[in-house]
């Protein structure tokens, strides 16, 4: 054991374990690729692929955004759609373009992708936040971890999403952490605000929902650096500003051509407010009802409107539920913090949702906790402080993780938060080898 501490912090063998890492994740989202095959088909929690596949194809064939028929949630037959990630949309294209609608093939390549760039991301973040042992053994779990594995064979935003996140949580916790380098230098400081801007534009195009993250992180940068570098950290956020309206910009003014009215990105937020609060569900959630029960929840008299201005009016409508009964709200809202955080075996999921569900955060959760606990009873000089980056990632599993349960829940979208728990998890999987170690040298032999 002593042996296995010792190797894991030896900056020598580093480079050799995140290359066996890295080789082992790509080995199993490459398998996971193949087991899903060339086929889309109705699967517990990644449907969503059918509407990428789709989209693919008909941006492929010189269609647009819009589908061939009826779609879900309730975009008719050659009507616009703004309802999907844009970005995404176009990354299936271009391969379907490229290649034909194989979806075998988006799968292995986002399996590459995902496979290389997710344990290497953890890792930096990880050895940025607590050290490199732990940013190595973070790396591993990740690898492994089949929630990550299976999803990012999927043709869904989830993969990307979650390599962006992190991206952001490592760029900034960079900054912080080498202020005086990176602040009075320059071209660093370009560079990182390009970077930040960059990774944090890409991402709120994948999901607009980090979008609700952004002043919370904005926030800890301004409270962090406001001692010595107030007034960089400004321009640096405003660089960041910039860059994603650049980014959102075009689209923007896509969707006002289609839709004849305001739509900053996308058209989902109104549809999952509006259902997720429904007095259908009285003060407890489910966190998948059947489609037909969604469209019959839709009021009749909307019927006829585009995609945006339904979007904003179920919006409004939602908004409505909750100023009419605030107690109810709340209370649901309390349901569904078990639906976000599930980790046993249920008798309406398939078998493989099981085992994905089991085998990931259910035998991880213990080492998160206990992780969680351990870096939060640290004192001294590792104490844990608004100033640290360890702060930022508590932060963005508690901020993130409200604004699902605040919404609307389902197991795939807490998987963001399962990336940054996977750190915490490491850290507990360190201190418990220490401890053996500890004890195994104050043991007779």
């Amino acid at each position: 054991m002593r042996n296995l501490l010792n190797f894991l912090s030896d900056s020598k063998n580093t480079l050799k374990l995140l290359i066996g890492i890295t080789f082992v994740s790509v080995l199993f989202r490459v398998g996971a690729a193949l087991f899903l095959g060339n086929q889309i088909s109705e699967m517990p929690g990644v449907s969503d692929q059918i509407s990428y596949h789709t989209l693919g194809i008909r941006l492929a064939g010189g269609h647009g955004f819009t589908f061939d028929r009826p779609w879900w949630p309730a975009t008719q037959a050659g009507e616009p759609t703004a309802h999907w990630s844009y970005l995404y949309s176009y990354f299936v294209a271009g391969i379907y373009w490229l290649f034909g609608p194989h979806p075998l093939l988006v799968r292995l390549l986002q399996a590459l992708i995902i496979g290389i760039i997710h344990p290497l991301l953890i890792f930096v973040v990880g050895k940025l936040s607590f050290n490199s042992r732990v940013g190595l053994i973070a790396a591993a779990i990740t690898s492994v971890y089949i929630y990550f594995v299976y999803y990012s064979a999927t043709l869904m935003t989830e993969p990307f999403y979650i390599a962006g996140i992190l991206a952001i949580l490592g760029t900034s916790g960079w900054i912080v952490k080498n202020a005086n380098q990176i602040l009075e230098n320059r071209r660093k400081y370009l560079l990182f605000a390009f970077l930040l801007g960059v990774a944090t534009s890409l991402t709120i195009l994948l999901r607009q929902a980090f979008l609700l993250f952004l002043p919370f992180l904005y926030t800890w940068l301004l409270f962090v650096l406001r001692k010595n570098y107030l007034v960089p950290a400004l321009k640096m956020i405003g660089i960041n500003v910039l860059i994603i309206t650049l980014f959102i910009l075009p689209f923007t003014i896509y969707n006002y051509e289609r839709f004849n009215q305001f739509v900053l990105l996308n058209t989902n937020a109104g549809f999952a407010f509006y259902w997720a609060n429904h007095p259908i569900y009285g003060t407890r959630f489910e966190g998948i009802l059947t489609q037909s029960t969604y469209l019959d929840l839709l009021p009749k008299e909307l019927y006829g409107l585009n995609e945006a201005a339904l979007d904003r009016e179920l919006l409004n409508r939602g908004l409505q539920f909750v100023i009419q009964d605030p107690l109810r709200y709340f209370f649901l809202s309390l349901s569904r913090i078990p639906v976000y955080f599930m980790f046993w075996p249920s008798p309406h999921s398939s078998i493989l949702s099981n085992i994905s569900r089991i085998g990931s955060f259910g035998v991880f959760l213990p080492f998160m906790i206990y992780g969680l606990m351990t870096t939060l009873a640290k004192k001294g000089e590792e104490k844990v402080t608004l100033h640290s980056p360890v702060f930022l990632l508590l932060l963005f599993i508690l901020v993130y993780s409200l604004i699902h349960i605040f919404t609307w829940t389902l197991i795939r979208y807490r998987l963001p938060v399962d990336a940054v728990l996977v750190l915490f998890a490491a850290v507990g999987f360190s201190d418990l080898i220490q401890k053996i170690q500890q004890r195994k040298a104050v043991t007779p032999s």
